[in-house]
């Protein structure tokens, strides 16, 4: 009989195993400098003597055949700091799938963190979370997404590719001549900069994004926030901007930034879809009406650039209604993809008011 598997902390010299394992099992690993980044680079990361990286499941030869990460982040709520953490990247091989749950033993079982995210949970993963009393995010519509078709000849394509239809690719154009009457977006971009909005777009943060974080932060104190300092957001979006998969838009009001929205690509390449998520917006005031024109600069973008679809998930109500006025379509997803645990009493309590929340996809690893 095999020797169990032991279970130990990881070292970024594992990265090679690591990245080998997820492969074998379709996802899309990151090179070593990039996976390094999300703790090397990571400003809360370096807040601490003492981090685990993640923990593997290693076989009797030393090959790892399991693999959680662990990359710590920061949220605030009621004028102070939580410190929070999310799994990132969990993959175990199919031989060793019973030892699943003492793998993510490991990463809810931390003395030093608050709150736990994950926001990248699949069907198979849901039951696994609820067993360690992780709970769903009360706000938002993560089961869901609601997107707009910006390329129609190339979604239909990808679509066929997806179904196994390549041979019916030359009539992605003629299928897609239909669709492209039901698109009913409205522009409000020009309505915006009568109001004297300015509506630009960016390629790095700089000073002004700590300046609305401060201000932010004071307005809405009452909700949960993932920190959005200057540093965490150039951590976090590093890599996507360098490589031209990020879309950093601001509105302003003569100097200062009085809303922002992050767009990133989140493309399928095996079935050759070209898709652009809504990362995040964030508003001072509750200025919710300044989303609109901001998802339409980034539409008429797409359209520009033929990538195939923008995608939003997961927003409260109030930022979800504006969504909906620009007429998306919207599709099931496989399952409820963000789940959260808290190991302290008085959060607990105050996380299960859905009002608490403003959850999108910069929460989690779910843009990382």
């Amino acid at each position: 009989m095999e020797p169990k598997p032991i279970i130990r902390e990881c070292y970024f010299e594992d990265h090679p195993q690591i990245n080998a394992l997820g492969n074998r099992y379709g996802l899309v690993g990151k090179n070593y400098e990039e996976w390094k980044h999300l703790w090397i680079g990571n400003p809360v990361y370096n807040q601490f003597d003492h981090w685990p990286i993640g923990w593997v499941l290693e076989n009797s030869n030393k090959v790892i055949v399991g693999y959680i990460g662990n990359v710590p982040l920061s949220y605030e709520f009621g004028g102070r700091q939580i410190v929070a953490t999310t799994g990132h990247a969990m993959v175990v091989d199919s031989q060793y799938r019973t030892y699943s749950l003492p793998l993510l033993s490991q990463f809810f079982n931390q003395k030093k963190v608050e709150l736990f995210t994950d926001t990248t949970v699949n069907s198979n993963a849901s039951k696994a979370h609820q067993l360690f009393k992780a709970r769903r995010v009360p706000a938002g519509e993560w089961d869901e997404s609601s997107f707009w078709i910006t390329n129609y000849e190339g979604f239909i394509a990808s679509v066929l590719d997806k179904k196994g239809l390549r041979l019916l690719k030359p009539l992605a154009y003629p299928l897609s001549l239909g669709l492209r009457l039901a698109r009913g977006i409205s522009k409000r971009t020009s309505r915006a900069t009568q109001n004297g909005i300015k509506i630009s777009s960016h390629k790095t943060f700089d000073q002004r994004f700590d300046e609305f974080w401060h201000r932010l932060r004071r307005a809405q104190h009452n909700l949960l926030l993932a920190t959005r300092s200057r540093d965490v957001l150039e951590w976090h979006f590093q890599k996507a901007l360098a490589q031209d998969r990020a879309w950093v838009l601001t509105a302003s009001d003569g100097s200062a930034i009085i809303a922002y929205a992050i767009f990133q690509r989140d493309d399928k390449a095996d079935i050759g879809l070209k898709r652009l998520r809504l990362v995040d917006f964030q508003t001072l005031n509750r200025d919710n009406e300044l989303l609109a024109p901001l998802l339409s600069w980034a539409l008429e973008q797409c359209t520009r650039e033929k990538i195939h679809m923008l995608e939003a998930i997961g927003f409260r109500p109030e930022k979800q209604r504006i969504i909906d006025e620009l007429t998306p379509r919207r599709r099931k997803l496989s399952s409820w993809l963000y789940f959260y645990k808290t190991t302290r009493k008085d959060l607990a309590e105050a996380l299960q008011d859905s009002g608490v929340w403003d959850p999108c996809c910069f929460d989690g690893d779910a843009s990382l």
